[in-house]
């Protein structure tokens, strides 16, 4: 995979229509208003530079899922209003993505104003990445600007489709994305330490056999541990078990052990009778979960093993948490590795996508994270080794 791409940057954007593909899927409430802003503000500094070097900016994105329909419960209208209220000027936004009032907006934009589209799902064959709709998009502009580093992986028209009409640059949203876990991954300051965590091996799969390509470290928590434990010949109770991912478990450790990676697996476990927040639990004596009990969280032990690895480390890639983190009671150990991760000084430390995200958020520590990704299977796909489509179709440096 490429890590070098051009960016905004690299060319001369001065009284070009430029076609900026954004992340506006904000959430919303009953009413349609936007409960939560950050990734508008997160997409402001590539719009500010656009604007500030006399681009005509035509902005378009998705916005949930309307199935291909023009459902207005999805419109992008308090989009335009938030957007206007952020760069101080009224952002239009179109009633349609490639139609008469699209063309007729993008036709009028002036240099160094904005524009909107209207939801680019509005239509099915953005998400078939038609060739005749990306075509249509693309004519409304002079280049491309991909910044929604959260649906890179998907080969979606308005993320890939149209740079086969235009030349096509990231904006710092994404550049930050590639240049930062693209350097992790390709020539990291090491040592080089993986946490992982979550429900599934399944999930994660792709993600172990890159990184035991690259890590010195790999540190595994969550519930895909109790299969990794299962497969070690432990006893796991009524834990969480991909039964048919114990083979391909057994074959990472052993893969782990040829490569000299350490394979940090829990040590202990706060183990419950059932799957709620308030159920009764207990610290386990060692790596067994007792029969009739699921491990909803790694136990102090863990803990301590855990952040004596994260000690001394050069960059640290971290993708989901410990336990049940919803949970208080299980809150402890996705908690300790935060922490840990905050308090390593000179560390680079990657926080990618989804729980890890919401954890380290919730628990105050977004500042000391030197990165915090803004894509969920995005980021994963990208940990993993595979060629995003969004990324791929953008001109390298």
């Amino acid at each position: 995979m490429k890590y070098s791409k051009k960016s905004v940057e690299d060319i001369d954007v001065k009284g070009k229509k430029v076609l900026v593909r954004c992340d506006f899927n904000v959430p919303q409430d009953e009413n349609g208003a936007i409960t939560n802003d950050k990734r508008i503000v997160a997409s402001l500094p590539t719009i500010k530079y656009l604007l500030d070097n006399r681009a005509r900016v035509i902005l378009c994105s998705h916005l949930g899922r309307p199935k291909g329909k023009f459902d207005m419960k999805y419109s992008l209208k308090p989009v335009a209003e938030s957007l206007s209220k952020h760069l101080g000027f009224p952002v239009k936004l179109a009633s349609d993505v490639i139609g008469e009032s699209a063309k007729s907006l993008a036709q009028s934009v002036k240099e160094g104003e904005a524009v909107l589209l209207e939801n680019v799902r509005f239509h099915a064959e953005e998400e078939k990445n038609d060739p005749g709709f990306a075509k249509e998009l693309a004519s409304l502009a002079e280049i491309y600007v991909n910044d929604a580093f959260g649906t890179a992986h998907r080969a979606h028209a308005s993320t890939a489709g149209v740079a086969d009409y235009l030349p096509a640059v990231c904006g710092f949203l994404i550049q930050k994305e590639i240049t930062v876990m693209g350097g992790a991954l390709e020539n990291p300051r090491r040592p080089l330490v993986a946490i992982l965590g979550g429900a599934k091996v399944s999930d994660k799969i792709g993600v172990i056999n890159n990184l035991l390509e690259k890590c010195d470290a790999i540190i595994i928590g969550g519930g895909m541990g109790y299969t990794f434990l299962k497969a070690e010949g432990f006893e796991i109770g009524k834990s969480l078990l991909e039964e048919d991912k114990l083979d391909y478990a057994r074959e990472m450790i052993k893969k782990a052990g040829e490569k000299g990676v350490k394979f940090l697996l829990p040590k202990d476990s706060l183990a419950a009778d059932s799957f709620s927040a308030d159920a009764p639990f207990a610290v386990t004596p060692d790596e067994s979960i007792p029969e009739g009990k699921m491990g909803l969280d790694i136990g102090p032990k863990t803990i301590k093993s855990y952040c004596d690895a994260i000690k001394g480390a050069g960059t640290v890639i971290w993708n989901g948490p410990m336990g049940v983190f919803e949970f208080e009671n299980f809150s402890k150990g996705t908690s300790a590795i935060a922490e840990a991760i905050a308090n390593e000084k000179g560390v680079i430390s990657i926080i990618g996508g989804g729980d890890s995200v919401s954890a380290v958020k919730k628990l105050g520590y977004s500042d000391r994270m030197t990165h915090i990704s803004t894509g969920g299977g995005a980021s994963l796909e990208f940990l993993e080794g595979i060629e995003l489509p969004g990324i791929a179709c953008l001109l390298d440096k």
